[in-house]
């Protein structure tokens, strides 16, 4: 099992509860696919370095997880087609 760290930047006009349901929605989705998520940080509302989808800030949050290798790509690709995340980064930790 491979050590990741996922990244995701929320649209800034989600309510706390919308934010909430989100990050337990993807952590749900992770654990689905058999990723063991360690630890989930949410940084809050940050301001983007350039607009994105006409957003100028996003809400960011940032979860450890251990999985194959295939839970990266897959939760890449489901977060890259949710309406309410601007943008989503998967690295591999190094051992």
């Amino acid at each position: 099992m491979a050590h990741y760290e996922l990244m995701y930047i929320l649209r800034p006009d989600l309510s706390e509860e919308q934010q909430t349901a989100a990050v337990e929605r993807y952590s749900e989705f992770l654990t689905r696919n058999g990723a063991s998520i360690e630890k989930t940080d949410r940084w809050g509302r940050r301001k983007l370095a350039y607009e994105i989808k006409g957003y100028a800030d996003g809400i960011y949050v940032v979860v450890t997880f251990t999985g194959t290798g295939t839970v990266g790509n897959e939760v890449q690709r489901y977060l890259g087609i949710q309406e309410d995340v601007l943008r989503s980064m998967v690295v591999r930790l190094p051992e």
